[in-house]
C-alpha cells in the first residue's frame, strides 16, 4: 500500500470516527475538532518522521509525549480519553507504513470497528456510574447501600464514600449500578 493511501486511508478512518461514531453519540463538537487536530497532526508528524533517518524510535517517543499531555481547560471522561487516543493511533498507523501493508489499513479498521461497538448506546446500558451528595451524613455502609439502592431504583453495585460531613448533615458518594430491567427500558427510550 502507497504512503498516499495510508493517508487517504486514515482520514477516511478519523472521518468516521469522529463524525459518524462520536459525534452522532456525544454532540462535542469541540472534540470533534481536537480528535481530527491531533489525527492530523500525527499523521504529518510521523509521515515526515518515517521518511527521515530518525525513523520509528522518534515516533514511538511522540506517542509517549502525546499520551502524558493533559488537557487542564476541560476534564474529559474516560470514553472521550479513548476517543483521544483512537486518533492518535490513527495517525501514527497513517504515517508509519509497516509490512505488509494490510496491517496497517487492518488495525485502522479494527480501532474504528472496536469504538463503534464498545461505545454503542446499547453495549451495558444498564450500568451507571455517578457522584452524589446525599442529603444526611450516612455512616453505616449497609444504611448507605440501602438507602442508595431506594433513591436510584437500582441495584448498587459499588458505593464509596468520597465525603462525610457531620456538621452539614451531608454525604458525597461514588456509585456505581445496575438499573432494573424496567427502569433500563425507559432510559433507553428517553
Amino acid at each position: 500500500m502507497t504512503q498516499y493511501a495510508l493517508l487517504a486511508l486514515d482520514l477516511v478512518a478519523i472521518s468516521v470516527l469522529a463524525f459518524g461514531v462520536y459525534f452522532p453519540r456525544h454532540r462535542r463538537r469541540d472534540l470533534v475538532v481536537a480528535y481530527l487536530g491531533v489525527n492530523v497532526g500525527v499523521l504529518a508528524v510521523a509521515t515526515a518522521l518515517a521518511s527521515s533517518a530518525v525513523g520509528a524510535g522518534l515516533g514511538l517517543g511522540l506517542f509517549g509525549v502525546l499520551s502524558i499531555i493533559r488537557l487542564r481547560s476541560t476534564e474529559l471522561t474516560q470514553h472521550e480519553v479513548a476517543y483521544y487516543f483512537s486518533a492518535l493511533a490513527l495517525g501514527l498507523l497513517g504515517g508509519l507504513a509497516v509490512t505488509p501493508s494490510a496491517l496497517n489499513a487492518s488495525l485502522m479498521v479494527l480501532i474504528v470497528v472496536v469504538m463503534a461497538v464498545v461505545d454503542h448506546p446499547r453495549m451495558l446500558r444498564q450500568y451507571r456510574q455517578q457522584t452524589m451528595v446525599l442529603d444526611s451524613a450516612i455512616t453505616d455502609e449497609t444504611a448507605l447501600v440501602a438507602h442508595l439502592e431506594r433513591l436510584l431504583g437500582a441495584t448498587v453495585h459499588t458505593a464509596i464514600v468520597q465525603r462525610v460531613d457531620l456538621v452539614n448533615d451531608t454525604t458525597c458518594v461514588d456509585v456505581r449500578y445496575e438499573l432494573t430491567t424496567a427502569r433500563a427500558r425507559v432510559a433507553v427510550s428517553a
